[in-house]
């Protein structure tokens, strides 16, 4: 086989050369890990991924047809942060995200889908669906007083018109919640597919759920590494039993051809507790698959 051996592909995203903002589809490191709640560490999440990444730069997905690494991609490297402050940490992400076309964010923490959030509509013009794979509801109104942490960024989302909770769906769900919040969120028009609903289902069953909730209008993917079990991503801060498997989600994201996604996140990555590399791996892995969803919608 002809190319770079995997091990000493360059440790950008995919091994891709490009550093500029101006391909189809942007990759950008977000190192924030303030606003956690259990476990600390993903700062380090986007220099895991992109590590991990290496093993997928040796051929086309093997459903789709396309080669991701050989898209219009970019990896801008990470963005800027107010250490130890929330909200300029946010602002600071949002400025960075405005100039974006299609931005994959690697995380850091949850919360900084909130400002990916503000900057995608405010450039857009209106609130967007969203495709929500976690462990948590993350609609808390705050984390033990904090009202930026990474428990709430669907609340202020919710409140301040990002998404349009009608065209909003969580997978995976299954962490203890205070009923109210989930009250809130289902009176919200939110629709949530627990952990067990997922099991109970199947791949193909569940996209076409997600696919009847989004609908045809632009769409945001925020994923959340613990909606996997803690048995195939260990890595992360708040890990909960009795998640998906990485086959059920992988699956589920190979069936979402007709979305019209818009940008993506990773989030949640804590690789001081990840095991032989394999929740950075999983997490590469979803933003492959991502990837190779819009290059094979950009074919037909």
């Amino acid at each position: 086989m002809a190319g770079t051996p995997t091990y000493a592909v360059p440790p950008s995203f995919l091994g891709v050369s490009r550093t500029d903002r101006d391909a189809d589809y942007v990759i950008a490191g977000i190192p924030m890990d303030i606003g956690t709640t259990n476990r600390a560490g993903t700062r380090d999440g986007p220099a895991a991924i992109r590590r991990a990444s290496r093993m997928l730069t040796d051929g086309d997905h093997p459903e789709h047809w396309v080669e991701p690494a050989r898209m219009s991609v970019s990896d801008i490297g990470d963005f800027g942060l107010a250490l130890g402050d929330i909200p300029n940490s946010l602002a600071a992400i949002q400025s960075q995200a405005e100039a974006i076309g299609h931005l994959i964010a690697l995380g850091g923490e949850h919360g900084i889908t909130l400002p990916l959030l503000r900057a995608l509509t405010q450039r857009l013009g209106h609130p967007v669906g969203l495709v929500h794979f976690d462990a948590h509801v993350d609609t808390w109104p705050d984390n033990f007083g904090q009202a930026f942490a990474h428990g709430s960024p669907f609340y202020h989302a919710i409140n301040e018109g990002l998404v349009d909770p009608r065209r909003m769906i969580q997978v995976g769900i299954r962490s203890p919640v205070h009923k109210d919040v989930m009250d809130w969120t289902l009176s919200r028009g939110v629709t949530v597919l627990s952990a067990q609903d997922v099991h109970a289902s199947s791949p193909a069953a569940v996209a076409s759920r997600i696919a009847g909730v989004v609908g045809d209008t632009p769409a945001y993917l925020s994923f959340d590494i613990d909606a996997l079990d803690p048995a195939f991503a260990p890595g992360t801060g708040t890990p909960e039993i009795g998640g998906l498997t990485t086959w059920q989600a992988q699956a589920i994201l190979r069936q979402l051809k007709l979305i019209r996604f818009v940008g993506m996140d990773m989030v949640e990555v804590s690789p001081s507790f990840d095991v032989s590399e394999i929740t950075a791996l999983a997490a590469a892995t979803m933003i492959w698959e991502y990837l190779a969803l819009l290059g094979a919608a950009a074919m037909r």
